[in-house]
């Protein structure tokens, strides 16, 4: 089983090492990495040129942002799997894509497998801020607000080709619009894999300002509202307020 690992990147010579690093150390072998980069103008393309062994495909071109970027690299994906690896994240341990693998694996039906994600420092990878423990699938936890963390989500290429890639309407929501979509309307079969599986530095693009976060909020209520949950704008409300929880797993 072939596993396409995704990196986005725009002006991310800043920490686009640790990712690059933390793919190569990653002892699954049946593996590809593809970079799609939306023309940087800092020192992103001569960090990926001096990693030109890593880096399986890699495209440069201006673009529609984070989702237009994933979008191009799922159509060049070769891989029977699909996983995102952001430029300022890193894989928990070296043992992710195996672990991710075993479970696919053991249920050819198997259409996506989650585990969880730690946000950490953006300076300081080793301070925890907050602990996004996933918990065991169940669907109806998708009409409560829940969702797997996107970033710690890897989903069979099939499901792109038969139920879409990312939505560009959306500005921070295509990934909950996607998750939505594939899971609870067309109901892939997913599974749970219980260990943290992503180190997400923070400072994403949805929680930057109150504003991002206003609009996010109302994202994901068409999302809910598209994708046909009941009382989206009630779920829509619900669904930030899960975070809070995460804080306390800290302790």
């Amino acid at each position: 089983m072939l596993i396409s690992v995704l990196t986005a990147t725009y002006n991310s010579s800043l920490l686009l090492k640790d990712a690059l690093h933390s793919f190569a150390k990653q002892t699954y072998t049946a593996k590809e990495l593809i970079v799609i980069d939306g023309a940087s103008r800092d020192k992103t393309l001569k960090i990926i040129q001096d990693h030109h062994t890593l880096v399986n495909q890699f495209i440069s071109e201006p673009d529609q942002g984070i989702y237009d970027a994933l979008n191009k690299g799922i159509a060049l994906a070769k891989g029977d799997v699909i996983g995102i690896l952001h430029s300022d994240d890193f894989f928990a341990s070296d043992e992710v894509l195996s672990k991710v693998a075993q479970l696919f694996a053991t249920d050819p039906e198997l259409e996506a497998v989650y585990g969880d994600l730690d946000y950490v420092d953006r300076i300081d990878s080793n301070k925890m801020i907050r602990k996004w423990k996933s918990g065991v699938y169940n669907f109806q936890k998708l009409k409560q607000g829940w969702m797997p963390p996107h970033p710690a989500l890897f989903i069979k290429k099939n499901c792109f080709t038969k139920y879409g890639n990312y939505n560009l309407q959306y500005h921070s929501a295509a990934d909950y619009d996607l998750i939505l979509r594939f899971l609870f309307k067309h109901k892939i079969k997913t599974a749970y894999l219980p260990q943290v599986l992503v180190k997400m530095r923070i400072g994403g693009l949805s929680n930057q300002s109150f504003k991002n976060r206003r609009r996010a909020n109302q994202e994901d209520y068409q999302a809910l509202k598209s994708n046909g949950v009941s009382f989206p704008f009630i779920v829509s409300i619900i669904k930030p307020l899960r975070k809070l929880g995460q804080y306390f797993k800290l302790f």
